[in-house]
């Protein structure tokens, strides 16, 4: 049973401060490739969503000069294990339960390679859609992280990708959810 959905999830003040820190438009786009991702490859598309909403909730914004820095946000970022971090808090807090909390931190953990040793790494289906639906939604230079939506479009669309996936909730396909 879904007790925490992306409404509740966008509702809370943590996630409307570090969305709209991150890019609400990209992180409400990246949800939305998550839900088509997880649908075709028969992954859980309630904790993909909530996966990939939250998967920038850890960023710091890198100035220097008063301006954008993106090479020293490639070099010093560790964006994904603060949010993983606050996803799992904030997630807990709303009642998610503890062993679905920790699957979508985990995928928001590995969602990118920017801090990891090089190498292959071994992700589960769920950590493999977040990453490809965040690099689906991506711009040169950061960019997709300074589009804008207003607060009315983006409510609008968090409650229609909600009810794209309670329906899936209805038909018994959300896959291994506690």
């Amino acid at each position: 049973m879904r007790t925490v959905t992306l409404t509740h999830v966008f509702a809370h003040p943590v996630a409307q401060k570090y969305l709209k820190r991150s890019g609400l438009a990209h992180a409400i786009n990246a949800a939305y490739h998550a839900y088509h991702l997880a649908l075709r490859h028969g992954v859980n598309v309630d904790l993909a969503t909530k996966a990939a909403l939250l998967h920038d909730i850890g960023h710091y914004t890198w100035y220097k000069n008063g301006r954008w820095d993106y090479e020293q946000y490639r070099q010093n970022d560790i964006h994904a294990i603060k949010g993983a971090e606050r996803a799992h808090k904030l997630l807990i807090r709303l009642g998610e339960h503890p062993q679905n909390a920790k699957e979508i931190a985990l995928a928001i953990l590995l969602h990118t390679d920017s801090y990891l040793p090089e190498g292959e790494w071994k992700r589960t289906p769920l950590q493999a859609i977040v990453k490809w639906a965040d690099e689906a939604d991506e711009e040169p230079g950061g960019r997709h992280h300074y589009r804008t939506i207003s607060d009315d479009l983006a409510w609008k669309k968090i409650r229609q990708l909600d009810e794209l996936v309670s329906r899936q909730q209805a038909k018994g396909r959300l896959g291994d959810i506690v």
